[in-house]
């Protein structure tokens, strides 16, 4: 969940060395073409033919992120399901993550769906479609080990900067608790805030500081003092009334959950299988 608004939009292609890249698909399968040069496959209508376009925002690890050279995370690996039930390769377009609230890239027919760890909320429903809830997510907070701060009300009680990444429902709980909290427009600008004393406490997704604590450096220098259930569900989402593809998307994960790929998926990406997290009820 993220949003530098003055961005280029990158099309991370499979063959460019130096840009990111999605890795996909065994398999083709045979396919008619549609209007206007789009592709129908399995009943799904794609965007551009022989490939599944995805819209993200980078980076968010540990859902999607550049990685030597590739676009890798556990998004990532998920609609990699899809593509492949559907015989195409996965391709991911890098954007304004702003255009995920409003569907602006699904609608101007430049993606298929988009995954960027994103909440499901009643306001985003009026634009998109979700998917199932692939996720549930909590928010931390995170501080500096030197900082003195044990919890989220003791940031305000001694007087401290909190950081938040901006346009994102962490930003959206620390406003609804009474603070101004200083927006950084990137996961990785959120941390670097905090490590150059911009701000001394951040709120974020639990996994993103989960992954930013792997890092020995970062273990050494901060630690979570508060794990905050905000009730918090990811979901993939698709352009409105296309319910096709929202299918297609909503069976892999169904089966990804039954056959036990999903928790394969999610211990690598996001650590020791927790059901309750990886199976949320669908909202």
């Amino acid at each position: 969940m993220k949003t530098p608004l003055g961005r280029r939009t990158r099309i991370l292609a499979a063959t460019t060395a130096t840009a990111a890249l999605v890795l996909v698909a065994a398999g083709c399968s045979s396919s008619d073409s549609g209007s206007g040069g789009k592709t129908t496959v399995k009943g799904v209508h794609l965007v551009k033919g022989g490939q599944l376009t995805t819209c993200t925002h980078l980076p968010y690890p540990p859902f999607q992120s550049e990685i030597d050279g590739k676009v890798q995370g556990f998004d990532v690996s998920l609609v990699d399901l899809v593509a492949k039930n559907l015989g195409v390769k996965q391709q991911i377009l890098d954007t304004p993550f702003e255009n995920f609230k409003t569907g602006a890239f699904l609608n101007s027919g430049q993606c298929d769906l988009a995954a960027a760890g994103m909440t499901i909320t009643a306001e985003r429903k009026k634009n998109v479609d979700f998917s199932d809830p692939y996720f549930e997510a909590t928010q931390a907070v995170l501080v500096a080990k030197s900082s003195g701060i044990t919890s989220l009300p003791d940031v305000k009680a001694k007087g401290k900067k909190l950081g938040a990444q901006a346009q994102t429902t962490g930003e959206d709980y620390a406003k609804s608790k009474g603070f101004d909290p200083v927006s950084f427009h990137s996961s990785d600008a959120v941390l670097n805030g905090l490590r150059t004393g911009q701000v001394q406490a951040v709120v974020i997704d639990y996994p993103v500081v989960q992954g930013w604590l792997k890092d020995k450096a970062n273990a050494d220098a901060f630690k979570v003092v508060g794990n905050l259930k905000t009730g918090e569900q990811y979901g993939f989402t698709v352009k409105k009334g296309n319910r096709p593809l929202l299918d297609a998307v909503n069976k892999a994960l169904k089966d990804a959950k039954a056959d036990g790929t999903y928790k394969k998926i999610y211990e690598q990406w996001i650590g020791p299988y927790d059901a309750s997290a990886a199976s949320p009820s669908a909202s």
